[in-house]
């Protein structure tokens, strides 16, 4: 099995349709648009709106007017309006679904499609620049490889859906929004979409991993929560009557220095960073109000929910200090979930022998966080094999930098590699039995 030369040239052209337009979470109308056009254009049955999401399980969603002003600019770049109208107040991202009408498992993957807030380079030595497809939205750029993982998952269903007669049972192909964050994966979950799905693989290129490296099963994430906090005092002329004011600044000055100075855990790895401060109005205003973006991490879950417990009693503690009220908001978590090794020897072997692919290692990763370990909780849950994936690619910059490319060589691995691994896991799955 390969990738033919045409759908090669087409990974390169729908990953760089994604990163021109570029869409941070939640607002991925046109990408969302542009991704259920190809799979209904595939013959793959579609679900997208309201009815992939559980409403409830939403995290961080932008605001109301925030929401309108994306829908109209995706239409305004080629989105299908009467797809973006069924998006919704933000329910993006799309499910596809091929059933094969042949006894068989539920095989699941997943590929991210949303953007960074990143202003992306805009000078000759940045490819994307060079080359017309950097992005045109203000303040988003697929700083992350998301474009690549999008351009994946739709190569994924074309081979799949040139190579129909050798599968069996079903294939999901979930194109998850609002990764970035980790905010978009539990409404998906919490929607019942993964209940009965027997494989499952997650995909993120890597860079700095050595070209045509994989990770067959990366176990490095840390649990996550990501938190909105806003402090609101009492605002008061600075010079005429201070003593009447309540200072929001300073009690979110207090929460920051008091946030980074909570003791680090003695089990694992933990993290806290405050990542944004915004207060204040005028050089002679006592500060009303201020807002922390704030974020925990830990090596594990229960090292995470320390952490968050520690920092949660720090922000009130700074409240009281300074006579403010305060709300503290969780918009993003990730559990610590690990591969099911008895899966990771089978995804070696399909991404053996194929065009690209160097070195294979079955442990490690990454010290971020992703929320795709809530689908893998919820597999493993109802008795099911998951793993996350990585392909490793050359590349000069890291992730979450102006400068980051994708090496789109790497997206026909990606497309293989998976493809086997749906066309082969009913008998793979019969031999663990």
């Amino acid at each position: 099995m390969s990738v033919s030369l045409q759908l090669h040239d087409q990974l390169t052209a729908w990953r760089r349709d994604f990163h021109k337009f570029a869409e941070p979470g939640w607002t991925e109308f046109r990408t969302t648009s542009a991704i259920i056009t190809v799979l209904r254009d595939l013959g793959w049955d579609t679900t997208y709106g309201p009815e992939l999401h559980d409403a409830d399980a939403r995290l961080g969603v932008p605001s109301a007017e925030v929401l309108a002003t994306e829908r109209e600019r995706a239409v305004e770049q080629g989105a299908d309006p009467e797809l973006v109208e069924a998006m919704g107040d933000g329910f993006t991202g799309a499910l596809g679904m091929l059933e094969t009408g042949r006894p068989g498992p539920v095989v699941c993957f997943r590929f991210d499609i949303d953007s960074n807030d990143l202003v992306e380079l805009a000078d000759e030595t940045h490819r994307p620049f060079a080359e017309g497809f950097a992005s045109v939205n203000e303040a988003a750029m697929h700083g992350c490889g998301h474009d690549g993982h999008a351009a994946v998952g739709l190569g994924l269903a074309t081979l799949l859906t040139q190579r129909r007669d050798e599968l069996t049972g079903t294939v999901k192909i979930i194109f998850q929004p609002a990764e970035e964050g980790v905010r978009g994966a539990h409404s998906i979950v919490a929607a019942g979409w993964f209940d009965d799905v027997d494989l499952f693989v997650a995909t993120h290129l890597k860079s700095d991993d050595g070209k045509g490296n994989v990770l067959t099963g990366s176990d490095g994430y840390l649990a996550s929560t990501k938190l909105d906090v806003t402090f609101t005092g009492v605002g008061s002329h600075a010079g005429g009557d201070p003593e009447k004011g309540k200072n929001a600044l300073l009690s979110a000055a207090s929460a920051t220095l008091n946030l980074h100075a909570i003791p680090r855990h003695s089990e694992g790895a933990s993290r806290i960073n405050v990542g944004t401060f915004y207060a204040g109005e005028g050089r002679n205003v006592v500060p009303r109000a201020a807002t922390l973006r704030v974020e925990t991490r830990g090596e594990s879950s229960e090292i995470n929910e320390f952490m968050l417990e520690r920092a949660q009693d720090v922000i009130a503690g700074a409240a009281r200090m300074y006579d403010v009220d305060f709300e503290s908001t969780v918009v993003g978590k990730a559990d610590q979930e690990s591969p099911s090794p008895e899966l990771l020897p089978y995804i070696r072997t399909c991404f053996e022998g194929v065009d690209g692919v160097a070195e294979i290692s079955d442990t490690g990763g990454l010290g971020g966080s992703e929320d795709a370990t809530a689908m893998m909780k919820r597999v493993k849950e109802r008795g099911g094999l998951a793993t996350y994936v990585q392909i490793g690619m050359d590349t000069s910059w890291g992730h979450h930098t102006e400068r980051f490319d994708v090496d789109e060589d790497m997206l026909a691995v990606g497309v293989e590699a998976e493809a086997k691994i749906a066309i082969g896991a009913a008998e793979f799955l019969a031999g663990l039995k």
